[in-house]
């Protein structure tokens, strides 16, 4: 039986609450609301991160809202807390990247990583408050990165998985400049409360496609695809069944207030009457290591890790998925222990059997 690590390999920062565009797509339920997270919170997180940086490698993710808003001077002072061996990661729109930002994320060694859906007519769903398209101010942002020689990865939402698609998105990541590729299939979660079931074939069709794509000039590294291949090579050789942990990440997903809520970071600012709030607890009143210590206080977690072993039991794919994503299982099922979601097939399964049909249409050509 799998069960929650009492060590994550990372943790989520939330450090405002304010995003300043408003995407079709975004599960963030206050987006318009500025509230920034304390001094005070960064530094009782990075009493735990500091000792868990020492043994291993560790990174903090600042995730929003959009990050930048939180402005220059209070993101500095919410890393000063952090020791120079943490690895910092910001995920951002890039409408807010300037030279100075570039400036900032050299002084800081921050990792950047991007959202943008590919060319412009992909963009339709990122769109600035008042509803004009944001795709321009994202190049320029991602030009200011690439004028100052920064690293960047990109991330990238499909809303409407099929094949045809997939070349377009690779090339134009290709040209983009990114050297990681992370592909999300819309989600069903939070307030997007639009269906994400699509045919299995259309999305298998547009996975296959893109592997066909990256193999033809594999010079990003495409997250889901590269996963994906290394489970096929430990099914081919013998070790599938080590590819899976033994325990859970517990993503700790900090919020700007220190509420911390563990493996799902899209349930945060959310509660429900059955569950509460799907906090673990609050830095300010509790040492991070503590409340990792015994994540089963909270009772969707028990109900949830129920629910991974309902599918290691049922699902042919579960070494390969490893029981899906908590917050899916919430916003589909309306519970934890269901099974099977929507994401599980777009993301997972047929993940999987694209890639196991482009190598079965390979084999066939070299026959």
């Amino acid at each position: 039986m799998r069960g929650v690590a009492r060590m994550p390999t990372y943790v989520v920062m939330q450090p405002t609450t304010l995003c300043n565009l408003d995407c079709s797509y975004c599960y963030l339920p206050m987006r318009a609301a500025n509230q920034r997270m304390p001094l005070a919170v960064a530094t009782a997180v990075a009493d735990a991160v500091n000792g868990w940086a020492a043994q291993r490698r560790f990174s903090v993710v600042w995730h929003g809202g959009e990050p930048l808003a939180a402005g220059q001077d209070h993101l500095a002072a919410l890393l000063t807390p952090f020791d120079p061996g943490v690895e910092h990661h910001v995920q951002t729109n890039a409408t807010l990247i300037d030279d100075t930002w570039c400036d900032f994320f050299r002084q800081h060694q921050m990792r950047v990583s991007v959202s943008v859906d590919g060319p412009a007519p992909r963009n339709d769903e990122r769109r600035a408050r008042g509803g004009r398209p944001a795709y321009d101010q994202i190049m320029r942002g991602i030009e200011a990165l690439r004028r100052h020689r920064i690293t960047f990865s990109a991330l990238c939402v499909v809303s409407d998985p099929r094949p045809g698609l997939a070349t377009e998105l690779y090339d134009f990541f290709l040209d983009l400049g990114c050297d990681v590729l992370g592909i999300n299939i819309e989600e069903t979660e939070g307030v997007n409360l639009r269906s994400n079931r699509w045919s299995a074939q259309a999305v298998s069709g547009f996975w296959a496609e893109l592997v066909g794509a990256w193999r033809r000039a594999p010079r990003i590294h495409l997250r889901e695809v590269e996963w994906s291949l290394r489970y096929t090579a430990a099914v081919l050789d013998g070790t599938a069944d080590l590819v899976l942990p033994r325990h859970l990440d517990p993503i700790p997903t900090v919020g700007h207030d220190g509420s911390v809520v563990l493996l799902s970071p899209e349930l945060a600012g959310f509660s429900d009457p059955r569950y509460g709030d799907f906090s673990s607890g609050n830095v300010l009143d509790t040492g991070l290591a503590e409340i990792l210590a015994a994540p089963q206080r909270a009772s969707w977690i028990t109900e949830f890790l129920a629910g991974v072993e309902a599918c290691r039991d049922s699902c042919p794919y579960f070494r390969f998925c490893g029981g899906g994503h908590a917050a899916n299982r919430y916003f589909e099922h309306g519970r934890f222990d269901g099974t099977e979601t929507n994401h599980c097939r777009n993301s997972k399964i047929s993940l999987l059997e694209g890639v196991l049909a482009h190598a079965r249409d390979q084999q066939r050509s070299a026959a």
